[in-house]
C-alpha cells in the first residue's frame, strides 16, 4: 500500500455503512470531509469505541513507539507482525477502523512516470480499513503522540499487479467485532489475518497523475482515466 487514499463522504455516512446502534461522539463535524488525497502524517477520521459509545476523531497517519525515535512513524502494519512483534506492542489493544472511498497505488507501466491506480469497492460501500493506534481519550482529549496505523496484508488474485500489499478490509460484520473490546486479541488477530475482504470485491482503475501530487485535490482526481 503505497500510502495515498481518499476521504470524501461525511463520517455520519461511514459510520453507517457499521450499522451499530451506539451513540456517536463526533470530533470530525457532519459536513462532508471532502478530502480526495490523504497524505501520510495528515489527520484522518477514525472510528474506535470508548465505553459504549463510538468516537469519531481526527487521528494522525502515523505511528511510532516512544523509543524508536530514529526512525520515521510507520502508516502501515504488516498483518504477519502486528499482534506480535515488540513495535506495536502497546497498541495492538486499540483497535480501530478507518473508514475510507478508496486508496491509490503506482505501477511502473514503463512510461516517464510511474502510474497511478484507483482501488475502491465494486459495490460502492465505504472501504472498512483495520486500524491500531494510540487514540484520543474521551476524558483527556487528543494527546501529542496519538496516531494510527492501517493493517496491511499479501495481495491476492489480480491485485498483485497493482501492488504486493493492501489494506485489510472487513465486511461491517466484522469491523463492529473488530471494533468491540470484549472481541479476544486471538481472535481478532485471526480476523485480521485470514477473514479480510478478497481480490474480487475490489475494482481498480487508471487515473490522472495529478494524484502523485499531495496539494491536488477535487474530484477530477478519482475520476477513470480513458
Amino acid at each position: 500500500m503505497c500510502g495515498r487514499l481518499s476521504q470524501y463522504r461525511g463520517i455520519h455516512d461511514f459510520a453507517a455503512a457499521l450499522s451499530m446502534p451506539n451513540a456517536m461522539v463526533n470530533s470530525v463535524g457532519d459536513d462532508s470531509i471532502d478530502r480526495y488525497n490523504v497524505a501520510p502524517t495528515t489527520q484522518v477520521a477514525l472510528l474506535h469505541l470508548q465505553g459504549d459509545l463510538l468516537h469519531a476523531d481526527p487521528v494522525r497517519w502515523g505511528w511510532r513507539p516512544h523509543w524508536a525515535k530514529d526512525r520515521a512513524a510507520p502508516i502501515n502494519a504488516r498483518v504477519e507482525k502486528v499482534a506480535h512483534g515488540p513495535f506495536f506492542r502497546a497498541i495492538w489493544p486499540h483497535r480501530a477502523i478507518a473508514p475510507i472511498d478508496n486508496w491509490f497505488e503506482w505501477v511502473d507501466e514503463g512510461g516517464p512516470k510511474k502510474q497511478p491506480y484507483l482501488i475502491r469497492r465494486r459495490d460502492g460501500a465505504p472501504v472498512l480499513c483495520a486500524a491500531i493506534g494510540q487514540l484520543p481519550d474521551a476524558d483527556e482529549g487528543p494527546g501529542e503522540h496519538d496516531g494510527f496505523v492501517i493493517i496491511t496484508a499479501d495481495s491476492a488474485g489480480g491485485m498483485v499487479d497493482i501492488h504486493d500489499r493492501r489494506p485489510v478490509v472487513l465486511t461491517p460484520d466484522l469491523a463492529r467485532e473488530w471494533l468491540d473490546p470484549a472481541t479476544p486479541k486471538e481472535r481478532a488477530e485471526q480476523m485480521v489475518f485470514h477473514q479480510g475482504e478478497q481480490s474480487e470485491v475490489f475494482e481498480w482503475f487508471k487515473v490522472d497523475t495529478a494524484v502523485g501530487n499531495v496539494r491536488n485535490q477535487g474530484l477530477n482526481l478519482i475520476a477513470r482515466k480513458d
